[in-house]
């Protein structure tokens, strides 16, 4: 049970402005670890603008890798953010879609719970977005809610969040703080920063009745006493309240960066709370490991099928994966350079051509015909190459057709994802999925969030979850991974796969379902596939167990 509170809890508002990408999930979550870290309970919470219930059904191309939850909640990205900063699990409680929002109010109209009141936007949108803040502060016992508003001030889509922020400072003097996060841009042909735009920003907030009580100013460099002066003046600030965000190697570094500028002290200063000192030396630890000079680097190819952008590339569709690798690099203190490969590319040229000889190759999550092929070369490549293989849940059930394809000789193996007729569909939909399927439910359907698996003993999963402190009962086995998937492997087919070399390391404790698979090392040094989601459990002070074994055997390849 939460302790009981002798203050009334707090809440700060954190919002964007100019463009959207300028770090405000971070920032968000850099000052939850701050006054998580002086002793206060905090929790976040997100609300996004578009009108879908979650992230689940949204192309990460679009918006980024969805941050999946041990709830099955498919949320965004900053939720992942949140969970790596203050190294604690959020869920539904702690993410809101404007979708989600207009449901909820249409949902209780229809029940006649407004007991015949025309249903309007005010107040009934903005009660809404008001619960939802009072809820997740209820149940998780915060001391202090934040609440990261997507998009940017002037939006039409987020105007509502904005008006429940003014109606909460005005229901509650005192115990609400906006923190607006804004972008200052030095063009390069006049040489100087601009603060105007900020200037113009924090105008459309002041429009709504919104007075920042922070300025976070994400910048090239630390501001200037000149920039500093100027958004006093035209923003109604006082000068100390003006937060330098400059542009840093690792964005792990912005809690230390705003601790030095004592922004928690203020924090707590302008909620009347007993300012504590913040303890962030492991913190300081981390950041002093990830710029520390590495003494080898290697090189990974991620053979994935969401990078591309137009003409861009586009690092935020596998945001988790990228992040847990980092993690894993930190901890055996190696330098990781990742190559992005198209797995269509791979499927016209040849795996030899495009993928070369990296020190470890990774085929991570999809879903789809479009470059299942590619992938399939991948696995095999890797399989054959000997080189270093991590499959993760795409890349474990492709990682599978490729070993009945080339070691049992069944050509015509595939996932009956891709091809209904064939006779050796080594994957195949979880019958519990079938209806859904039919009907075409799609959103939050899936086989989503944590579930138990016992990972067999002798096996180099059970000794990688071992050796590097995994979320393992080494007496029985039981482990939880996170789960997002419609197939599965096909035991039809097991112990064929098993006759011919290959392991199953793990079956979850419920259904029996296949859950990782691997090759003996007297055969390969490293090839593991997962059909759970490590990426997603992995965090900065404790990387996924499978992400570090799959990083050292990339370092002796």
């Amino acid at each position: 049970m939460p302790q009981r509170k002798t203050h009334s809890t707090k809440y700060i508002f954190v919002s964007g402005g100019l463009i959207s990408g300028i770090g405000k999930g971070t920032t968000a979550a850099s000052i939850a670890l701050l006054l998580k870290s002086a002793g206060y309970k905090v929790t976040p919470i997100k609300f996004e603008n578009y009108l879908n219930l979650d992230s689940g059904t949204i192309n990460p191309i679009e918006h980024g890798d969805p941050f999946l939850c041990e709830d099955g909640t498919e949320a965004d990205m900053d939720i992942g953010s949140y969970e790596k900063y203050l190294h604690q699990d959020m869920g539904k409680e702690n993410f809101v879609t404007m979708g989600r929002i207009y449901q909820t109010v249409i949902e209780r109209e229809r029940r006649f719970e407004y007991n015949g009141e025309d249903v309007e936007a005010i107040p009934h949108i903005t009660d809404e977005i008001q619960a939802r803040i009072h809820h997740v502060g209820k149940v998780t016992g915060a001391d202090i809610v934040i609440i990261e508003l997507g998009g940017t001030a002037g939006e039409y889509q987020n105007i509502f969040y904005y008006e429940a922020s003014r109606i909460m400072s005005w229901k509650h003097p005192g115990d609400v703080i906006h923190v607006h996060v804004s972008y200052v841009p030095t063009p390069k042909h006049l040489g100087e920063p601009k603060t105007k735009p900020t200037q113009l920003s924090v105008r459309t907030l002041n429009s709504m009745g919104i007075q920042p009580d922070f300025i976070v100013a994400r910048s090239e460099k630390y501001l200037d006493q000149r920039r500093r002066d100027r958004f006093a003046l035209f923003c109604n600030m006082h000068e100390e309240d003006i937060i330098s965000n400059p542009d840093m190697k690792s964005s792990y570094e912005i809690p230390i960066v705003l601790h030095e500028q004592g922004m928690e002290k203020k924090i707590l200063k302008k909620f009347g709370l007993p300012v504590k000192e913040a303890d962030i030396s492991q913190w300081k630890k981390l950041v002093e490991r990830i710029e520390s000079p590495k003494p080898k680097s290697i090189e990974i190819a991620i053979v994935g099928k969401y990078f591309g952008t137009g003409e861009y590339q586009l690092r935020d569709a596998y945001a988790a994966l990228f992040d847990a690798i980092d993690h894993a690099s930190w901890a055996e203190n190696v330098e990781v350079t990742t190559r992005w490969v198209s797995a269509e590319k791979v499927e016209k040229e040849g795996a030899k051509k495009v993928i070369g000889t990296p020190d470890g190759i990774i085929v991570p999550i999809g879903w789809g015909e479009r470059g299942a092929e590619g992938m399939i070369q991948a696995a095999t490549y890797a399989r054959e190459q000997k080189i270093p293989y991590l499959g993760l849940c795409y890349g474990m059930q492709l990682a599978v057709v490729a070993y009945a394809r080339s070691v049992l000789g069944w050509k015509d193996a595939n996932t009956s994802e891709n091809n209904l007729q064939g006779k050796h569909n080594v994957i195949h939909l979880i019958p519990s999925q079938k209806e859904l399927m039919e009907r075409r439910a799609y959103g939050g359907t899936m086989r989503l969030g944590s579930w138990d698996a016992i990972v067999k003993k002798g096996t180099q999963a059970f000794e990688f979850y071992q050796k590097y402190g995994g979320p393992i009962d080494v007496k029985t086995g039981r482990t939880s991974e996170r789960h997002r998937h419609r197939w599965e492997f096909n035991d039809e087919f097991a112990k064929d796969l098993e006759n011919a070399g290959l392991i199953i390391s793990a079956r979850s404790k419920v259904e029996n379902l296949v859950e990782i698979i691997e090759l003996p090392k007297s055969v390969h040094p490293f090839y593991i596939g997962t059909q759970g989601h490590p990426e997603y459990k992995s965090r900065p002070l404790a990387p996924h167990p499978l992400f570090r074994a799959f990083i050292a055997s990339c370092k002796t390849h």
